[in-house]
């Protein structure tokens, strides 16, 4: 995982105000988007996030985790 899932959780929830206000900047250049089509985009959004966070780290197909310790120093 590339995130933690507290550090995700902040991310997908720091994005609803994120949608909210897209669509107020983008009434100011006459685009007007339903709530429907927010939702749409804010799930695609979400969705991309979400595979993302899930991929594993610098092509580490496994999923093994790296020792990190400072034993070698």
């Amino acid at each position: 995982m590339r995130i933690s899932k507290a550090g995700l959780l902040v991310v997908l929830a720091f994005l609803a105000p994120v949608l909210v206000e897209l669509r107020t900047v983008l009434a100011w250049v006459n685009i007007e988007l339903s709530v429907l089509e927010t939702a749409i985009i804010g799930g695609i959004i979400i969705a991309v996030i979400l595979v993302w966070a899930f991929l594993p780290e610098n092509g580490d197909e496994e999923g093994a985790e790296r020792d990190v310790s400072n034993s070698e120093l």
